[in-house]
């Protein structure tokens, strides 16, 4: 029981703790904290920027800044699509350099532009460079990690007097377009950046300082990262349900950080389904392993996952590939998480690792028995621990498509 409640809660406190004791191990590995003893912090922010969770509707937030850091090296920081060579402890290290400079705002804050520090923290919002940064603090930054199932780590945090940058933003046309269309529903400027190649690392900070949409709020980080993957994925979910279906069955396969994906492609109608596996002593697994299943239809997803942001995170790659190649398709995604996977990264890991494994080569095969057959041998786990719950293979298996009975 203790074990399944960890999985699902990761990190959010569900089991009453004031302090997550796994999160707690990771936050000990103060060595690797960048040494802040000073009440200021000057460097070249990703741009990047933190909007917490804890006390909602009122909130902290401000920007990240990696001390001394030079343009070319800020780059690197909040880019996960590079860090694919990388080890965790690599990530963590790097990650770390982040000192979090935060400020008490409301939520509500964001539809006006009273507050100074906000409206300097929406400027660096809007960029897609790195922007010289330079913030003063009441005191040290804390030396700190913060770990957590959906955000990626970061270093030391403090309470900011001020925050300035050192140079203009450099704010894609687009960008600057939306923000300043207050008319927009947040779903259909998601969709407009999207199609004009403004990532979703930029959107969700865009969404996240209050800037998209008509009755705009400021959203904690790890509520947008999921929203915008979210509506995201809706928007091309909607465009693949015109598209022929594919003709043939597809498998690919690959591994990122500890964690591996098996994603088979069958020739029906859109639906997606996701099964997670946690092997015994990963990141929150404890001694026992752990299996989670969710899934959606034609008519989209109902309500929200349990299996939390990482269903979001998965699917919106699918639809990418699926919009690429033009294609309609029943999708079955595998993760299974490894002990590789020692420290939690974040929920970019799922994203960027299913990308990476539908870049891979597929296989292609004659029948789902063949291609199934093929996926176990890949998967740690007994075929028959997880199969039981694979409900799109069952119904592949099964149910008769209209083309079937016009094919006799």
């Amino acid at each position: 029981m203790k074990d399944s409640l960890c999985i699902k809660c990761k990190g959010k406190g569900l089991c009453g703790r004031p302090h997550c004791p796994i999160l707690e191990k990771f936050r000990s590995l103060q060595s690797i904290s960048p040494a802040i003893s000073g009440d200021s912090v000057f460097g070249a922010s990703p741009p990047a920027l933190f909007v917490g969770s804890y006390g909602y509707p009122r909130v902290s937030a401000g920007p990240l800044i990696p001390p001394l850091a030079k343009e070319n090296e800020a780059l690197l920081l909040e880019e996960p699509s590079a860090w694919r060579n990388m080890k965790i402890e690599d990530v963590i290290s790097m990650r770390s350099r982040m000192v979090r400079a935060n400020t008490s705002l409301h939520v509500k804050d964001a539809r006006s532009k009273e507050n100074p520090l906000l409206v300097k923290a929406q400027e660096l919002a809007l960029s897609k460079k790195p922007v010289d940064t330079e913030a003063w603090f009441f005191k040290a930054p804390k030396q700190e990690l913060k770990f957590d199932a959906v955000l990626t780590p970061m270093g030391p945090s403090g309470l900011m007097k001020n925050f300035e940058l050192a140079e203009n933003p450099d704010v894609p046309k687009k960008v600057d377009y939306l923000v300043y269309d207050t008319d927009a529903l947040a779903k259909d400027a998601v969709t407009e950046l999207l199609k004009s190649d403004v990532s979703t690392e930029h959107i969700t900070r865009l969404f996240s300082i209050g800037l998209l949409g008509k009755e705009r709020k400021i959203v904690p980080t790890r509520w947008s990262i999921t929203a915008v993957d979210d509506m995201a994925g809706k928007e091309l979910a909607d465009r693949i349900k015109d598209f022929p279906w594919v003709s043939d069955i597809r498998l690919f396969s690959g591994t990122h950080f500890g964690n591996h994906f098996e994603v088979l492609i069958l020739p029906r109608a859109y639906s997606f389904e996701l099964i997670e596996i946690w092997l015994p002593k990963t990141v929150w697994s404890g001694e026992s392993s752990w299996i989670g299943e969710d899934s959606e239809g034609l008519d989209g997803k109902k309500g929200y996952s349990p299996l939390a942001g990482g269903y979001y995170a998965a699917r919106l790659p699918v639809f990418e590939y699926l919009t690429e190649i033009k294609r309609q398709a029943s999708v079955f995604v595998l993760r299974e998480i490894t002990p590789d996977y020692w420290a939690p990264l974040g929920v970019w890991v799922v994203r960027e690792g299913m990308r990476n494994a539908l870049q891979n080569p597929p296989g292609t095969f004659e029948s789902l028995e063949a291609a199934v057959s093929d996926l176990a041998g890949r998967v740690k786990t007994p075929k028959i621990e997880w199969i039981k719950q694979a409900k799109m293979l069952s119904d592949f298996r099964f149910q008769k498509t209209l083309d079937s009975f016009f094919s006799l």
